[in-house]
């Protein structure tokens, strides 16, 4: 798979709050923050290993095959997250504006709507 990208953001939440957020994202109704568009489906957990690693299938009708890879290591701090996401595709990379679309929604959903869930 090629890695199409990624950003490392630093989350308050420490990694098992944020591997529990991951691995069951409506876990919690008052506080949902996984709002699909409607090009958009839930995503299965691949993999989970606690509480450093979660990766997701494809979110994406579009792109089926993609994944998201959540590394979650601990912040210097001892209490947050570095947390990292990485999408993953098959060949042929999506173009441009598909490529934008996708990496703009995961920035969305995992650097606003989670942290904003987590009341940070």
């Amino acid at each position: 798979m090629l890695e199409v990208g990624s950003r490392r953001r630093n989350q308050p939440a420490p990694p098992h709050v944020l591997f529990e957020a991951l691995t069951a994202p409506d876990r919690d109704p008052a506080r949902p923050w996984l709002r699909l568009l409607d090009d958009e489906r839930c995503p299965r957990v691949i993999e989970a290993v606690a509480p450093d690693l979660v990766v997701w299938s494809s979110l994406w009708n579009r792109r089926p095959e993609a994944q998201i890879r959540f590394e979650l290591p601990g912040d210097r701090s001892g209490y947050g997250t570095d947390l990292r996401w990485v999408l993953l595709v098959d060949e042929p990379q999506p173009d441009a504006s598909l490529l934008g679309h996708l990496r703009r929604r995961i920035n969305e959903l995992i650097n606003a709507d989670l942290r904003y869930s987590l009341g940070q």
